[in-house]
Order: structure tokens, then C-alpha cells, then sequence
């Protein structure tokens, strides 16, 4: 250890699990890890309009983990508002997080005229923001100025996710960003951290489990053929990204091996969409066994009786569908997005069913769907929901309690501190106090908008 300060900046994502937003300064050099959007009952909170805590002019670097709008979706507001910098990520985060700030230009600009405000964006600066975009694959170290290395690991999250290692003079800090819930259907495991100094570590699930991968994909058959049985509607919000691919690799391979009946599904996400097709052109970024799959001639994402309805008129012509059926569309949390209709359309049903596969948000109309609410609130609408409400936790992208804590197990023998985000506040204190009377280590919940020194 010399003598080397640096800090660590704790802006967004504390005591909460969106807004990602973090500063790491060493060396003369102010870094920003992630800008995310704040989620709620809008798609975008009224939070996300505040001023930034730190000047984005000040800022050098901004380094992006992986693109899900908590993560990246104030970057055009950070641009517009005077950063001038570099962003670095992999090339599929880059590619995936332009798709991402387009659409979700779309649906800032509705929730603009809905609210009667300015969005807080718009396209012209998601163009801005890409032009500063450059990219590093994994395992390849660059220098941010003089003094500080950086490179990307695998996080296993999404396709593309990092963990941000951040190194001076010989001591290095890890920013995990989200980590995943391997092993993935689709993608590698989340890489190990050992020789970290510092560590800050995100905490969605720090107070709960999964269900194992075997488990999950039997809760979903099962939870397919009581949908079937009663002729009704399975309606999935699923995130675009990861979430949506995860869930029609599952499928293929249940249709291809006769696990369910004949069923039409709909993918009815044009982002989602896109993202798959993104997804296809980056097979080497996944797992061996997924390569293997694809490698002997089987297209995973593409099955018998799957529509894929990009258009307005398509997607409107799905109601006229009669028979049972599966929809997947975004949002994940139920706050925009053509699920939104969906669950409008036939949420008062008894026959037809909402599974939810993710991490739902505070205030999000798919927290209080999880919750068992009644009447929900959608587009300014009251929707009676009498639809049967299921919930499978193990198709989250986000490791459990037990894997997070043998994840940072890995680097107890050199971790002076551990700081626990990314997380509502009584699962990053639940994980804190496990890491603290388990593992022994040093692992505490940081403020919301302080800055801490570190020795390095």
C-alpha cells in the first residue's frame, strides 16, 4: 500500500437499486461509473430532473457497466449538461445502450406530454453522447491519464456487463455494476475478483435466494401449461435485454423438445427485437455450451409458432388472437413500454395470468402488481387486476444472497473495504452485516451523496 489517496463518490444506487451513480478521482483524474435513471411509478422519476451532485464538466472519464437504463439512462442529460469526456465500454454494451436511449427518448417524450414538462432528453443528445463513445473488450487494460489502469471483467449479468478494475499504483478497487445470476442460460460466469483492495458491490437480492436453474425453467413449463390448461393469456413484462433472450433460449428448447403444447408467442418488442438480434451477431461473448448449441446448426432464438410483431398494427392484431397464448413484452417493471396494454386489455380476466421474472422496483406498477394489489394504476388509468399474479425469482439477472457473499468471499484475504450498494436499504444491510459476521469483512452501507477517502 503506498501512500496514494484516491476517493469514492456514492451519487446514485444508494439506499436504492436504481440511478446507478458512482466517482472514483485518483491521479489528478475524476471518473464516473454509470448514470442511470431513477425508476418509479413513471418510467423515469421526478429525481432524475435534479441538478447533478457533481459537475459533469469536472468529470474526465465515464466508464459504463452494462446497458439497462439504471445504468446509463441520464448519460445524454450528463452530456447535455456539460460533460465532454470519454465513455468507455465493451462493444456490446455500445452497441446495446444506443438502442436503449433511443427508445427510451420515446418514452420520455410521452411521459413529457402526460406530465406537460420538457423531457429530460432527447435524440439529438443521445447522437451527442454516442459521439463519445469508444470501446475495450475484456481482459485488455487502458490507462485513464497517468497513473490509473482500467480494465473490464466479465460481471455475467448481460451481454457485455462489466465489473469496472480500477487500479493505482499497484492497489486496485472493484465497481461490480450488477452481477449475474450464473450460471446463465446464456453467458459466462461472473469472473472472479481476487486481489482486490477495495470493493463496491451491488446488493439487489443481499436478504433473499433464488431458485436453482432447474427450478426456475420447471416453475416456468409448469407455470405455461396452467395458463394453457385454463385457455387463457400468460402475459411476461420482461426486460428487452437479457431477460427476453434468456427466456426464448428456454423456450426454444422447451417447443424443441415437446415440454409444451403448440402455443402461439408473441415477442412484441421492438427493442427487444433489435437486442436479439444483437444478441445473435455476439455468440462469442456466451457460455461453451451455448456456442456448442449454436455451433451445430440450431438458432436459439427462433422456434415454430414465435411471432415477433415489431409494428403497431401487429401488435394490436395480437388481441384478436383467440386461444390461449404467451406475450413477452417490456417493460420488466411494468412502467411503460406495450406490456402496458397488455396487461390493460386482460389483466380483469381470472383465466389469464402476469409473470413476473425480475427485480420489480419501488413504486413500479410491477412491485405493486407483486405485492397483490388490486387495482393498479396504468397511463393514468385505474386497471382492475383479477388475473392469477405469479412471480419467478430465478430468472433474475442479479445473484442471491448466498452467491454475493461467496462472491466476495473470493477476496477476503485482501479486502480492506467492502462497500455494500446498489440495493434497497434493508437488503444492503442485511448483505453488510452476513459479509461482516460471515466472511469477516470490513463491509458497510455508504451514504447517499458523500465521498469517502481510500489509501492506495
Amino acid at each position: 500500500m503506498s501512500n496514494t489517496k484516491a476517493k469514492v463518490g456514492f451519487y446514485g444506487a444508494v439506499d436504492a437499486v436504481t440511478g446507478s451513480n458512482f466517482l472514483f478521482e485518483a491521479q489528478g483524474k475524476r471518473i464516473m461509473i454509470d448514470c442511470g435513471l431513477y425508476q418509479g411509478d413513471l418510467f423515469a422519476d421526478d429525481r432524475n430532473r435534479e441538478d447533478f451532485a457533481v459537475d459533469p464538466a469536472s468529470i474526465d472519464v465515464l466508464l459504463v457497466t452494462h446497458a439497462h437504463i439504471d445504468h446509463i439512462g441520464r448519460i445524454p442529460k450528463f452530456v447535455r449538461d456539460g460533460f465532454h469526456g470519454v465513455i468507455y465500454s465493451t462493444p456490446p454494451t455500445h452497441e446495446l445502450t444506443e438502442i436503449m436511449l433511443l427508445d427510451t427518448t420515446r418514452i420520455l417524450q410521452h411521459e413529457a406530454v402526460q406530465t406537460g414538462r420538457e423531457p429530460i432528453y432527447t435524440e439529438r443528445d443521445v447522437r451527442d453522447t454516442m459521439a463519445l463513445w469508444k470501446t475495450h473488450e475484456y481482459y485488455a487494460p487502458f490507462a485513464i491519464g497517468d497513473g490509473v489502469q482500467c480494465e473490464f471483467k466479465d460481471a455475467g449479468h448481460i451481454l457485455g456487463s462489466t465489473m469496472m478494475f480500477l487500479t493505482v499504483s499497484g492497489t486496485t478497487m472493484v465497481f461490480t455494476g450488477d452481477l449475474g445470476n450464473s450460471p446463465s442460460p446464456l453467458l459466462r460466469d461472473t469472473d472472479s475478483i481476487k486481489g482486490a483492495t477495495y470493493l463496491l458491490m451491488e446488493s439487489v437480492y443481499g436478504d433473499r435466494n433464488h431458485e436453482n436453474r432447474d427450478e426456475r425453467k420447471e416453475i416456468l413449463r409448469k407455470t405455461i401449461l396452467d395458463s394453457i390448461a385454463k385457455g387463457g393469456v400468460l402475459m411476461i413484462p420482461a426486460f428487452s435485454i437479457e431477460r427476453t433472450q434468456e427466456l426464448l433460449f428456454e423456450l426454444n428448447d422447451m417447443v424443441e423438445h415437446h415440454n409444451i403444447p403448440d402455443v402461439k408467442i408473441f415477442l412484441d418488442s421492438p427493442m427487444a427485437i433489435k437486442a436479439t438480434e444483437v444478441y445473435r451477431r455476439s455468440d462469442k461473448y456466451f457460455n461453451q455450451e451455448t456456442q456448442h448449441i449454436i455451433k451445430s446448426g440450431d438458432d436459439i432464438f427462433k422456434f415454430p409458432r414465435l411471432y415477433m410483431t415489431e409494428s403497431k398494427e401487429e401488435s394490436m392484431k395480437i388481441w384478436e388472437t383467440k386461444g390461449p397464448k404467451i406475450i413477452m413484452a417490456g417493460s420488466g417493471m411494468a412502467n411503460g413500454g406495450r406490456i402496458v396494454h397488455h396487461i390493460k386489455h386482460y389483466a380483469s380476466d381470472p383465466n389469464n395470468v402476469i409473470l413476473l421474472v425480475g427485480y420489480q422496483a419501488a413504486g413500479t406498477p410491477g412491485r405493486r402488481l407483486s405485492e397483490g394489489q388490486s387495482v393498479i394504476r396504468l397511463n393514468g388509468d385505474d386497471v382492475h387486476v383479477r388475473a392469477t399474479i405469479a412471480q419467478l425469482h430465478g430468472y433474475s439477472g442479479h445473484k442471491d444472497m448466498d452467491h454475493l457473499v461467496e462472491f466476495a468471499a473470493e477476496a477476503k484475504d485482501t479486502l480492506k473495504k467492502v462497500f455494500v450498494a446498489i440495493g434497497e436499504p434493508k437488503s444492503s444491510m442485511f448483505l453488510a452485516q452476513r459479509l461482516r459476521d460471515y466472511v469477516g469483512l470490513n463491509a458497510v452501507v455508504p451514504t447517499p451523496n458523500t465521498e469517502e477517502e481510500l489509501e492506495f
